[in-house]
């Protein structure tokens, strides 16, 4: 068979087993190549007289766009044309800094084509981020929207320069205007073969602790492992399918990108100056929305709208990002009859592990290793264990597994150790091969000799009416090393006082196990990377900071403060 051939095949049985999760995974032919493009060896293919619609990107104010399979194929060739005429080679670095506007898609379409290297970058970065970047990733070209041209002033470097949505002409200092590419020839002809383990795409991870680490991902890593992606979105051709994500993360090329065109699915995007549950449900509904990802943020601001009252024509619900609260899964479910599937994946991978269509579902669980993984859970002897940390088995190398951090090779090495990746993060799996998320390996603490996972006590936390979000870190106290402290994010209508902490820590007590229980609480705002994870690390510090000067915060209680409540 041919490349495309052997990739639509691999597809098809997915497609073909999407709720047979026993065939999918142990059947399942992981293509391997040593050529590949996925967008012409795949994506011109499939999308050549296909007029279904690709990409439809819906904006608050009431404008739209909708291009077909055929038209993105056509545009992506010019603006290959063009790229090539602004000097982009085979192999060139490309930081590309858009919101979800339709030239995003079209510009990750042509430099696959081209061969060149992506490097998404959030339109949230400060001149401080971009020069690191700009340095470290050795970065060619930069392609910005009219917005963020002024944060490269202070950037260094000689790199072109080619602004989105500022008009066909040549800008100052440099800039070239994106739009003269829809003037050039729609043919377009490789300058040859694409080597599969070429480098296609560099992730700037979030960087909570250090530097970001840069994650290499190759023209096989990403395109064609994000069949397992697909497989655990249960994705249909034909479907709408949104994923809430903004672009310069690997989730958006995850399900705004690969995993969605892998299967024939509409695109979705609606784009916002500030999120509204209300308008994005109005949305869902006029549009005719099948297929539905969100990470837990979004989840907890939709669940506060009375989501029976929307009638929605989903059939298939994702949580991504980090784990979700079972109270969130229940009160969606009530409402829409669908439950949310989690999952687990990382920058570094495609999806590992997921909850996929048609299944048992357990509560709590992120599922079971997916088409192209083998999951082994390994104690810090490196021992298995039935709760450990989630490693990839080596042998043979997933498809979806990264190439490695770029330019640190001491680092890939630590994580790439004894035949398997290690991914940092710990589960648990049960008797019937379900795993359930525990935390990451640094976020789990002792307190009076007992292990805590923050999820577990998130979980129930979440479930009082008036907490919105919460983060657990261990409190450093003189008899038990520490204790559990909770971050508490309030909902719309609560405010701070005595009387709520009480009642969060009453609830505390009647959900969890003693030496579980919830002894400090602060009312706060929770610190966030600029992708949306909680940055845990940061409360720790700042609890450590405190507890070494004798100081609380000013919205801060223990359970010391409440005679009323029975000492444990």
């Amino acid at each position: 068979m041919s490349t495309t051939e052997t990739f639509v095949s691999a597809r098809d049985f997915l497609l073909k087993h999407r709720e047979d999760y026993d065939t999918a995974y142990k059947g399942f032919p992981a293509p391997r190549f040593e050529y590949f493009n996925w967008a012409l060896d795949y994506f011109d293919v499939m999308a050549k007289g296909n007029s279904a619609p690709a990409l439809w990107v819906v904006d608050e104010g009431g404008t739209e766009e909708k291009l077909s399979f055929a038209e993105l194929s056509e545009r992506s060739n010019r603006v290959a044309n063009f790229l090539r005429a602004q000097g982009v080679k085979r192999g060139d670095r490309i930081l590309i800094m858009l919101a979800n506007i339709v030239p995003l898609w079209e510009i990750m379409l042509a430099a696959i084509k081209l061969g060149a290297v992506i490097s998404p970058a959030s339109t949230l970065l400060n001149p401080e981020d971009l020069i690191d970047r700009i340095e470290r990733g050795e970065m060619r070209h930069v392609i910005a929207g009219p917005a963020e041209t002024a944060r490269f002033v202070t950037v260094p470097g000689s790199y072109s320069r080619i602004v989105v949505g500022g008009g066909a002409d040549s800008w100052a200092d440099g800039w070239i205007g994106f739009e003269a590419a829809y003037q050039v020839s729609a043919e377009f002809a490789a300058d040859g073969p694409t080597p599969a383990d070429d480098l296609l795409l560099l992730y700037f991870t979030s960087g909570t602790t250090a530097k970001p680490k840069m994650v290499a991902h190759s023209h096989q890593s990403y395109p064609v492992g994000h069949l397992s992606t697909m497989y655990w979105l249960g994705l249909k051709t034909g479907d709408v399918h949104l994923n809430i994500s903004s672009p310069g993360w690997a989730k958006h090329a995850w399900s705004n990108f690969f995993a969605p065109w892998n299967a024939g699915t509409t695109v979705f995007v609606y784009n916002y100056a500030r999120f509204n549950a209300k308008a994005m449900l109005d949305t869902v509904v006029r549009c005719g929305v099948t297929t539905l990802c969100a990470p837990p943020t979004v989840w907890r601001m939709l669940i506060q709208e009375d989501l029976a009252s929307y009638p929605v024509k989903i059939r298939e619900l994702i949580g991504a990002g980090e784990p979700l609260n079972p109270e969130v899964i229940d009160q969606v479910r009530k409402a829409w009859g669908v439950t949310i599937r989690d999952g687990f994946g990382q920058t570094e991978t495609t999806a590992q592990i997921g909850n996929t269509p048609g299944q048992p579902l357990k509560p709590g669980s992120m599922g079971r290793p997916l088409p192209g993984y083998q999951v082994a859970l390994l104690d810090p002897d490196e021992q298995p264990a039935v709760e450990g940390q989630i490693c990839l088995n080596l042998a043979p190398r997933p498809v979806g597994l990264m190439l490695g951090y770029h330019g640190d090779e001491g680092k890939t090495s630590e994580y790439m150790v004894g035949g398997h990746y290690h991914t940092g993060d710990v589960a648990v799996r049960d008797e019937d091969g379900y795993y359930t998320y525990v935390g990451r390996a640094d976020d789990v603490f002792k307190a009076s000799d007992y292990r805590i996972s923050p999820f577990e006590l998130e979980s129930v936390l979440i479930e009082h009416p008036a907490v919105a979000e919460a983060a657990v870190i261990p409190s450093p106290d003189p008899m038990r090393l520490a204790v559990p402290k909770a971050c508490v994010t309030l909902r719309a209508g609560y405010s701070p006082s005595r009387e709520l902490a009480l009642s969060i820590l009453r609830h505390s007590r009647e959900h969890l196990a003693p030496f579980k229980r919830i002894r400090r609480l602060e009312f706060a705002e929770l610190p966030k990377t600029i992708s949306g994870k909680i940055r845990r690390v940061e409360l720790r510090h700042i609890e450590n900071k405190r507890r070494k000067e004798g100081v609380r915060g000013e919205t801060e209680f223990w359970e010391e403060d409440f005679p009323e409540l029975k000492q444990s």
